[in-house]
């Protein structure tokens, strides 16, 4: 009986709530268009407010927001009377968020915002209350009842107030052209932004921990030299480090296969050429690469071809891009 009950109600809230978004497309209309506008326009920050439930949904628009290429932040209306107003900038624009719209706290600001003449955005569940009228242009988050039994608690009027945000948001990020790149830039720390933004000249390893030697040394020379640097790898370079070729655990292997002498020339078993990458080239795109070639180290060369790093995948790993 428990459980029936749960999913019963778990199912009605969300079914409930679905419906009540579905409800406001119709109010998609030329008053949001005003408030894309307002906000393409504003030369200063977009300061969201609300109290209650309505001030979490406000903090969570803000960040959506500032992370879509928006610069905006939250301040408390409750605090906005008592200090925090001056935190809002005549060239900023408000978006006050309420589902009575006749909230106290909001009734302090607006006449402040009005002498001032901070443009105004409502996104409000009643459009004939005080805020909607005394908003330069209002959103409604109209629901005719929410998801709670009791009709009580914020449900599907909190969501409804989210996702008109999420629609400002949207509207905003293709407007502008925002791309993953941008996107990226405000997630340096995700996984999206190491991908975007992580280069094979940040994870490379340079000068002396670069394994190298030419071609004419011996096979035992070499594999000292990629004991001693540890990536699994060396790059085979001229006099001048231009890049030849590679010498690779799987090239051992092939040696020992052959039955060659440790002693023999390191051209006589060398894979001539290998795969190199620029500093520049993204680190997500190197590794595709190396999973393509089935290699787990690469050679870093520069615009002529002279090598200047090496990495693998173990430093793919450190960088979180694996």
């Amino acid at each position: 009986m428990f459980k029936e009950t749960c999913i019963q109600a778990g199912q009605r809230v969300l079914k409930e709530e679905a419906e009540a978004i579905l409800e406001l497309i119709p109010s998609i209309d030329d008053n949001f268009v005003k408030a894309c506008d307002l906000l393409l326009k504003c030369q200063g920050k977009v300061i969201l407010t609300g109290v209650g439930k309505s001030g979490h949904i406000a903090t969570k628009i803000a960040s959506t927001l500032a992370s879509t290429g928006t610069q905006a932040f939250f301040v408390q209306a409750g605090e906005a009377a008592h200090g925090d107003l001056g935190m809002i900038g005549d060239h900023d624009v408000v978006i006050a968020i309420s589902n009575s719209g006749e909230g106290s706290e909001l009734k302090l600001m607006i006449p402040l915002l009005c002498r001032r003449n901070i443009p105004l955005i409502a996104i409000v569940g009643n459009m004939e209350s005080s805020l909607a009228k005394a908003a330069d242009v209002a959103l409604s988050a109209h629901v005719s009842k929410e998801a709670c039994p009791l009709n009580l608690a914020p449900t599907s009027s909190s969501t409804a107030e989210l996702a008109i945000g999420d629609a400002l948001a949207i509207a905003l990020l293709e407007a502008r052209g925002f791309t993953e790149r941008d996107f990226a830039m405000s997630h340096p720390g995700g996984a999206l932004g190491r991908k975007l933004l992580v280069r094979c000249k940040d994870i490379m390893h340079t000068k002396d921990e670069i394994p190298l030697c030419q071609q004419d040394v011996s096979i035992k020379d070499a594999l000292i030299e990629m004991t001693a640097k540890t990536l699994g790898i060396v790059a085979v370079v001229d006099q001048d480090m231009h890049f030849i070729g590679v010498y690779t655990d799987g090239d051992l292997r092939r040696t020992l296969e052959r039955e060659l002498s440790v002693h023999d020339q390191l051209s006589k078993v060398m894979t001539k050429g290998g795969v190199s990458v620029q500093a520049d080239c993204l680190a997500a795109d190197a590794l595709s690469v190396m999973q393509q070639k089935k290699i787990s180290a690469m050679i870093v060369v520069n615009e002529d071809n002279q090598v200047i790093g090496a990495f693998n995948m173990h430093d793919m790993l450190r960088a979180g891009l694996i």
